[in-house]
């Protein structure tokens, strides 16, 4: 009996794990949220466990990538110093980049959006797939799976750039969105998707992490707006002049971002 005890606690510990991953994977790293006083820190909430018990175990990893992607932007977002200062527009944007261990280099731009949270996250997530009929920087882009409402896969296709000099890329990422109080993060990271294997003529380049960060400003109709990025285009070209193509590529984005808001109106809620 005391083995059949046991077998049967186990089996029921794999489930509760299985059904918990989200769960458990907070609950692991909160010590270390908390201590070092992340923004946005994680809450566990109930509608997240019910949708685990629909996913599989390939889903499930997506999910994981997405909050793994979160953390790490989370720890690159308390730091606030060695920052140096890569552009600065006339508008007040600005970009700064800083070289990480492990990560390489990542630029962080920072600009005001003249639009709520809610309009800029339907944007940018809600009508993901048709970033590219404002954004030149991507020209395709499609949503390969949707895990729930916090998780996706896409694949994107890079837009040409002046003559072309960077060639064909493109990019398989999960992308994950975390709503905390009244701050959203929209996550991205490269991954790999059976329904989307390297292409013929494409070189795979990967987002080493990209996060934004939608947070209030004291205006309820203005955004503060975030952008963490790192990633590797691959091939030949100096990294020089990768850097500061991203860096350009970041300030370009935020200024055809602005334009759709202004044209763009609100239909779905945060």
């Amino acid at each position: 009996m005391t083995g059949l005890k046991r077998t049967a606690v186990a089996a029921l510990a794999q489930e509760l794990r299985r059904l918990n991953v989200k769960e458990n994977f907070l609950t692991d790293n909160w010590d270390a949220l908390t201590q070092n006083k992340l923004p946005g820190a994680f809450k566990v909430q109930e509608a997240s466990l019910e949708l685990n018990k629909t996913l599989n175990t390939e889903e499930l990893s997506y999910v994981k990538q997405g909050e793994e992607a979160l953390q790490k932007a989370l720890c690159i977002l308390k730091q606030d110093t060695e920052w140096t200062t890569e552009i600065k527009t006339q508008n007040g944007d600005n970009v700064v980049s800083k070289v990480l261990p492990g990560t390489g280099k990542v630029f962080k731009l920072e600009a005001v959006l003249d639009a709520t949270i809610e309009h800029v996250y339907n944007e940018l997530y809600e009508k993901v797939d048709q970033m590219n009929l404002w954004n030149p920087s991507v020209k395709h882009i499609h949503v390969l799976q949707k895990i729930g409402e916090e998780t996706m896969v896409t694949y994107e296709i890079m837009g040409d750039t002046a003559g072309n000099i960077i060639g064909q890329r493109d990019f398989v990422s999960v992308r994950h969105c975390w709503k905390e109080g009244s701050r959203c993060y929209l996550t991205g990271i490269a991954t790999e998707s059976k329904f989307m294997p390297p292409q013929k003529g494409f070189v795979r380049a990967e987002t080493g992490i990209s996060c934004i960060l939608l947070h209030p400003t004291d205006n309820k109709n203005k955004t503060r707006f975030t952008w963490l990025l790192s990633m590797d285009l691959k091939g030949w070209l100096p990294k020089s002049l990768i850097n500061q193509a991203l860096s350009q590529a970041q300030v370009d984005f935020t200024e055809h971002l602005r334009q759709q808001l202004s044209t763009s109106s609100l239909s779905v809620s945060c």
